[in-house]
């Protein structure tokens, strides 16, 4: 991928150049931000990677610190750099003759046991005596270490072939099931609920790494809901994680560190729930990047495809050598009833795992906009982030309006504002069921016309707010509406996603240092947690193509994601 001058040929000129001419001081008080260069496959030729990145910054930089500038040096599985550019040592760079690429330190996003039942995918399928050497690097948030879908029993010695390495820490240990852990942070900053470690303190790349590969634990659920065994798809198999997303983002550098390690380490198979929100370059794509060398050595990477549908050309994850994964239910829905006080009960979804013991007062959120903060009900009808006014909706179930599409509160400012309980009403569909931080339900735009017209019917509304019940799904499986569509903008005549795998209501492993939602306000703990998005169905697919290496240890990427996208029951 890089241009045909030798990297040998390269140095040395670079390194007469230092000694004709004198670099031209940078001007130290340009803004800097970080870029990636992009380089291609590492050399061949014997000469230190580290040291050309260096004599590269050395030559735009002139007097300023190297070291303060270089963020990562990337040379093990392919070659570039990630440092702290100005706008014009950028485009210095980027007119050297090695260079590829030169591209921001973009951010990106995080895009769960009864759906691998649901497959046809039993506990009693087939299983090969080397499942066990099976590596699944998982570039994620983290992982909780003590969770029982990653207890090591049973598990002889690390596979032979595992060069990596555990960053083990005061509170962070590996063990024969989770035999390596890695953090990255370019910036060094990190928030107070951040841990300085592999650990996970989000949830989210726990629950991933338990959906591909997490032992089989009984009589797992969330406070109830889903009960039954919750279990990865390659059991056997084990787990290297890579933390490259924290509390507040991804970011590009780190996720380029952690492909070149993984790479390097001796993974079979990378699972990157991961996302930009919106399809780029290839050369300036980290995770398609990273991705094309892991290619190269033999390595498949499964990828979520965004959570932006219904919308077309919204997939995010579609370089051709990725395997990108849509996400789409599975037979059980979760149903959540609301009583209004003339005894008319409309029908919601959510995951509610609250019990109301007694009817509250009801308010529509557009009656209650917060004023001094200059909100009116045209805004506070939305229940966005401190619109509402808590004199008027503390201790009342509130009546909030969906910002299209589908999109709704997360019952954070409701709560925040002391309100008993939410309900939102929601045009278009509702096939799957999220948790809130306090008793809540969604409705159809039908049903929530006529709880407003009881509001506006009475001079004291009530309504209470059941429990959630679980019901079969019996239209299943069908793509899930927020799961990404193509077409595929950057390569039109591939057509993108690959597959589609489950990923909505996925129970699976859960950090102890996250609540049920995420939110900090809310205050409940669990060790299986229940959850939707393309972020789940990615780490499905992942372990299928694992199981398929394990009865075909020689087959190359390609021929296991063809194996999967060309096989039907």
């Amino acid at each position: 991928m890089a241009r045909k001058m030798t990297v040998g040929l390269w140095v040395l000129l670079l390194h007469l150049s230092l000694l004709l001419l004198k670099p031209e001081a940078a001007d130290s008080r340009a803004p800097r931000q970080a870029y990636i260069v992009y380089m291609g496959d590492t050399p061949e030729d014997g000469f230190s990677t580290s040291s050309l990145h260096t004599s590269m910054l050395q030559e735009v930089l002139g007097s300023n610190d190297v070291s303060a500038s270089l963020l990562y040096s990337y040379k093990k599985s392919f070659n570039g750099f990630a440092a702290m550019l100005t706008e014009d040592e950028k485009t210095r760079i980027a007119d050297m003759n090695e260079v590829v690429s030169v591209f921001p330190n973009k951010k990106y996003q995080l895009h769960t046991t009864r759906s691998w039942d649901f497959m046809g995918f039993s506990q009693q399928v087939k299983r090969t005596t080397i499942e066990s050497n099976i590596i699944i690097g998982v570039l994620d948030s983290g992982i909780w270490p003590e969770s029982e879908s990653f207890v090591d029993k049973g598990f002889g010695p690390l596979p032979s072939k595992w060069k990596g390495t555990c960053q083990v820490s005061s509170n962070f240990t590996c063990n024969n099931k989770v035999i390596g852990a890695r953090f990255y942070r370019s910036d060094g900053e990190y928030a107070k609920e951040d841990a300085k470690s592999p650990r996970d303190t989000d949830g989210h790349g726990t629950h991933c790494a338990s959906t591909a590969a997490g032992g089989a634990v009984g009589m797992a659920s969330l406070m109830g809901f889903g009960m039954g065994t919750a279990r990865g798809g390659v059991p056997a198999a084990r787990i290297a994680a890579y933390k490259v997303c924290w509390s507040d983002v991804c970011r590009a550098a780190d996720i380029l560190a952690a492909f070149d390690d993984a790479i390097a380490d001796g993974v079979d198979i990378i699972s990157i729930s991961v996302g930009g929100g919106y399809p780029t370059d290839y050369f300036e794509d980290p995770i398609a990047i990273g991705a094309f060398h892991a290619m190269k050595n033999g390595i498949l990477t499964s990828t979520s495809g965004g959570n932006d549908g219904p919308n077309l050309a919204t997939i995010s994850n579609v370089a051709p050598w990725l395997l990108s994964v849509a996400a789409s239910t599975t037979d059980r829905k979760f149903l959540t009833k609301l009583q209004l006080g003339d005894n008319q009960v409309y029908q919601g979804i959510s995951l509610n795992t609250f019990k109301m013991q007694k009817k509250y007062p009801m308010i529509y959120a557009g009656d209650a906009p917060n004023t001094t903060a200059n909100f009116t009900g045209s805004i506070s009808r939305y229940c966005l982030g401190g619109s509402l006014n808590p004199n008027l909706v503390k201790g009342k179930i509130v009546l909030c309006d969906g910002i299209g599409n589908g999109i709704i509160s997360t019952g954070e400012t409701t709560l925040l504002a002391g309100a008993a309980g939410a309900v939102t009403q929601v045009t278009g569909l509702r096939d799957f069921a999220s948790s809130y931080p306090l008793p809540a339900a969604v409705v159809g735009d039908d049903g929530g016309s006529a709880i407003l017209s009881y509001i506006n019917s009475t001079s004291n509304p009530k309504a209470t707010i059941f429990k959630s019940n679980e019901a079969n799904d019996t239209l299943a499986p069908y793509v899930a509406s927020f799961s990404s569509r193509g077409p595929n903008l950057v390569t039109t005549d591939i057509l993108k996603p690959d597959i589609a795998a489950p990923g909505v209501h996925i129970l699976a492993a859960w950090s102890q240092a996250s609540s049920v939602t995420g939110l900090k306000e809310d205050r409940r703990r669990v060790t299986y947690n229940m959850v939707s998005g393309t972020s789940m169905a990615c780490p499905h697919a992942s372990a299928l193509a694992a199981y398929i290496k394990s009865f075909h240890p020689t087959w190359s990427p390609a021929a296991i994601k063809s194996a999967m996208m060309t096989t039907g029951n």
